[in-house]
């Protein structure tokens, strides 16, 4: 092991010590609920380790509430899409809902989605989606839109960019 990786193992611990106890409370104090502040916690933790950026933290609670922070919009974004999944199952008959195995590999497939999806406005996510989940052409989406062809096309070229930089980007993570 490299003198490097010592460090950066030291400083990791350091930080663990020294702040998961009070990340831990923090996130307890949000979440109201004791498994989903740990698992968060440990979340924030690994993240650190990831990023190998550990020994350049000059202010930790900052840094580590910001990255506990983003865990906590994911998970309250996971929660969401979940409830409007199981929203729409209850509305399914039964006979035409797909197995629990299915429901979870969908369910999969919409987070990634909506990832990948995130960080793109309203109406270039609303084009995309109808583009490539209804399978409406262009001219379609832009009447539905009340938009035209050129910025269904824009839209589209707009969103398409964005998740292969956005898959790129957690490929790398």
């Amino acid at each position: 092991m490299s003198s490097n990786d010592l460090s950066l193992r030291s400083a990791v611990n350091a930080l663990y010590c020294d702040h998961h106890g009070w990340l831990n409370g923090w996130l307890r104090k949000r979440l109201g609920n004791t498994f989903d502040a740990a698992d968060l916690t440990q979340d924030t933790f690994v993240r650190v380790l990831k990023a190998r950026s550990a020994m350049d933290i000059r202010e930790p609670r900052p840094y580590l509430s910001r990255i506990a922070k983003g865990l906590l919009i994911d998970l309250f974004r996971r929660r969401s899409l979940e409830q409007a999944y199981l929203e729409a199952l209850a509305g399914m008959p039964e006979a035409v809902q797909p197995s629990l195995e299915e429901q979870a590999i969908f369910l999969q497939a919409l987070v990634e989605i909506d990832r990948l999806l995130q960080g793109l406005g309203a109406k270039v996510k609303q084009t995309f989606l109808l583009s490539q989940f209804d399978g409406l052409t262009y001219p379609q989406i832009a009447e539905r839109l009340n938009i035209s062809v050129r910025t269904v096309n824009n839209h589209m070229a707009k969103a398409m960019e964005h998740c292969c930089l956005m898959q790129f980007q957690l490929q790398q993570a």
